[in-house]
């Protein structure tokens, strides 16, 4: 019997009614905007534990994953502020925690003095390749909550979303 109701309990799906003790919401959209902010927070502590034991942010991950992307080219801190997930991050700030950790380095940019570019180092790659695997095996266990098609189309309805919102501003 005991196994029986622990197999209840592990298969019945969680809700943002239970994990926020909300009973009522406005309306499906208010329930929606609730779940997404609540799941991106979730999703984010998810990866905040990976990176804290190498004492880095998740802010600073995603500027090493961009500074990764440009194939050993340099990128002005401008450029990169522009891809940056989070946009209200102070971009600047986090490649100076870079530099200072090593895992960046500055160059002069030839075109235009004022402005710095900025390039991964090689400890910068090393700390990406040591995160990739666990990275990875993270957002592979999420096929044991949802299929491929199901994440494609829950992509596809979050690009829509954000799509049409951009229309209306």
């Amino acid at each position: 019997m005991y196994i029986h109701k622990y197999y209840i309990l592990m298969t019945k799906p969680m809700s943002i009614e239970t994990d926020i003790k909300q009973k009522k919401f406005r309306s499906a959209y208010q329930r929606l905007v609730i779940n997404l902010v609540y799941t991106s927070n979730w999703i984010g502590y998810k990866q905040m534990e990976l990176f804290k034991e190498h004492d880095l942010t998740l802010q600073q991950f995603n500027v090493l994953r961009i500074l990764r992307g440009q194939q050993s080219n340099a990128i002005k801190v401008s450029d990169i502020a522009d891809r940056m997930l989070d946009k209200n991050s102070n971009t600047s700030r986090l490649v100076d925690k870079l530099l200072a950790k090593g895992l960046a380095e500055r160059k002069s940019c030839p075109s235009d003095r004022r402005a710095v570019d900025v390039l991964i180092t090689q400890s910068g790659l090393d700390l990406l390749a040591k995160l990739d695997p666990s990275l990875e095996e993270w957002e592979n266990s999420l096929s044991t909550s949802i299929t491929t098609d199901e994440a494609d189309q829950l992509s596809a309805l979050l690009d829509k979303l954000r799509t049409s919102q951009k229309q209306i501003i």
